[in-house]
């Protein structure tokens, strides 16, 4: 079955309990999508998000955002501003790590990008500590039930899709700590076969530590179509799937969010109408979760879902799962 099929069936059968289109104070003539999670510290709630105009392309900057009301979050005052790209971050031990692409520039034009890297135990005073590989976005974090972090990466590149059919790959590798995560660790990480076919492409957003030792993702994953206008379109969906971090099987994968599970609204560009860009999930108080995510490149949004790992264990803190260790 092809993914567009898949997609169709997701729509006829989609369970969507709540939708809501998050609001941004503080950056006036800016849009804000492809936010991190949203994340505690301090007993506050955060999330970083990608602040650009418009009107604008690869000139962006990520900011601090603090929640102040019901999908309402406000520019943290006096916080640092990194010239990133879709940010994302991860709790390994007592410190946030933070992540992000650096796009560059050579003599005033785009020449390539990096994803670079931030930790702290304090949110306002992260610091830089390496960066990945060249031309690879979707690198992500994921601490383990042994104590050690899995790494996953995202290959993407014409010699992905000769050697493989689609256009990228996810790899894996564990590192013993985040002081050995360098662009060759990243680059090495060993592929995970069967996640996408011929024409398609994805990776991670957010990898999450379950009780039953395993890891459950939650990516995007994207194939090309064209409107009855004859527009071509890149098709992102939120997806969601199951890897066994010791027999390296990766299962259940599904389509967890698309466009339509969104409110309306405009998109940056003609090709991005059906684009939703997942930052991940947020556990509720009724066993359901929070899928958050980038819309169309110029919005974020937030659907109320099942939980996508129903069956595989519960999400817990590195802090619960020290615990049971001991």
């Amino acid at each position: 079955m092809t993914l567009k099929q898949q997609r169709l069936e997701f729509e006829d059968a989609k369970k969507i309990y709540d939708s809501a289109a998050l609001t941004f104070h503080g950056v006036d003539g800016f849009d804000v999508y492809n936010i991190s999670i949203p994340f505690e510290r301090g007993g506050r709630r955060y999330v970083f998000g990608r602040v650009e105009r418009r009107e604008e392309w690869v000139r962006s900057w990520v900011r601090l955002f603090e929640e102040t009301g019901p999908d309402e979050w406000t520019v943290a005052p006096d916080s640092m501003i990194y010239t990133l790209e879709d940010p994302y971050v991860t709790e390994i031990g007592d410190e946030l790590v933070l992540g992000g692409t650096h796009v560059q520039f050579q003599s005033g034009a785009y020449s390539t990008f990096f994803g670079y890297f931030f930790r702290g135990s304090d949110l306002h005073d992260l610091y830089y500590f390496t960066t990945g590989p060249d031309r690879m976005k979707d690198i992500r974090l994921v601490p383990l039930a042994d104590g050690r972090i899995g790494v996953f990466s995202r290959p993407r590149g014409a010699g992905m899709k000769e050697k493989f059919g689609s256009e990228s790959m996810i790899g894996f590798t564990v590192i013993d700590n985040l002081d050995q995560l360098t662009a060759d660790v990243i680059a090495n990480a060993p592929y995970i076969h069967g996640i996408f076919g011929a024409g398609e492409w994805g990776g991670v957003n957010q990898a999450y530590l379950l009780d039953s030792g395993r890891v459950g993702v939650v990516g995007h994953i994207c194939y090309s179509d064209r409107e009855d206008s004859g527009q071509e379109i890149k098709v992102y969906l939120n997806m969601a799937f199951i890897f066994d971090p010791v027999t390296r099987e990766s299962s259940n994968p599904h389509i967890i969010g698309s466009r339509s599970c969104y409110p309306p609204g405009p998109a940056k560009l003609p090709d991005l109408t059906d684009c939703v860009f997942a930052a991940g999930i947020v556990m509720r108080p009724d066993g359901k979760a929070d899928l958050y995510s980038g819309v169309g490149d110029c919005r974020a949004g937030r659907i109320t879902i099942d939980y996508p790992f129903a069956g595989h264990g519960e999400i817990v803190s590195i802090g619960k799962w020290e615990e049971r260790r001991l």
